[in-house]
C-alpha cells in the first residue's frame, strides 16, 4: 500500500517531535507503521529550525536536537517540478509556503492547528484536492481522511 502523502506545519511538529502531545499519537502512529508520509521543502525545515532556537520554547540542547532528528526521521524533503498553483491566500503570509507545499507534493492533508490555515480547508479540499485539519482528527472515527 502506498502512503497517504501528507504535510505538517511547525506547531504540529513541535507537538509531535518535541512535546509528544497525546493528541497527535494516532498521527504519530501512523507516520511509524508508514500509512502516511511527511514530505517538506527547504524554507519549511528552515523555519523548523528557527522555531526550534526560540527562547520562549525552553528547549534544552538535547531537546532540540532531539527534534531535529525526528524530524528528519518522519520528514522527507520534496522538490516541487510543477509550477504553484493559485490557492486561496492565508491570512498568515508565513503559512502560505505549507499551502503551496501541500498543493505540489500532492499531499492528501495539511496537519495544523493554525486558525487561518483550518479556515481554508473547505476551499483547498474542493479545489486542490488535500484537507486543512488538527493531528487529531487523524484518529477520530469520523475521520475521511
Amino acid at each position: 500500500m502506498t502512503p497517504r502523502r501528507i504535510v505538517l506545519d511547525t506547531n504540529v511538529c513541535l507537538d509531535l517531535f518535541v512535546f509528544g502531545d497525546p493528541r497527535c499519537a494516532a498521527l504519530r502512529d501512523a507516520l511509524d507503521r508508514g500509512v502516511v508520509a511527511a514530505v517538506t521543502r527547504e524554507d519549511c525545515r528552515d523555519e523548523w529550525l528557527a522555531v526550534l532556537e526560540y527562547a520562549r520554547l525552553g528547549l534544552d540542547d538535547a531537546a532540540r536536537e532531539t527534534g531535529r532528528a525526528l524530524y528528519d526521521r518522519y520528514v522527507t524533503p520534496f522538490v516541487a517540478i510543477d509550477a504553484v498553483p493559485a490557492l486561496p491566500r492565508c491570512g498568515d503570509p508565513d503559512d502560505q509556503k505549507f499551502l503551496e507545499l501541500a498543493a505540489t507534493a500532492g499531499a492528501k492533508v495539511l496537519f495544523s492547528r493554525d486558525a487561518e490555515l483550518l479556515r481554508l480547508s473547505r476551499r483547498t479540499s474542493r479545489d486542490h484536492g488535500f484537507a486543512v485539519v488538527t493531528p487529531e482528527t487523524w484518529g477520530s472515527p469520523h475521520a475521511s481522511l
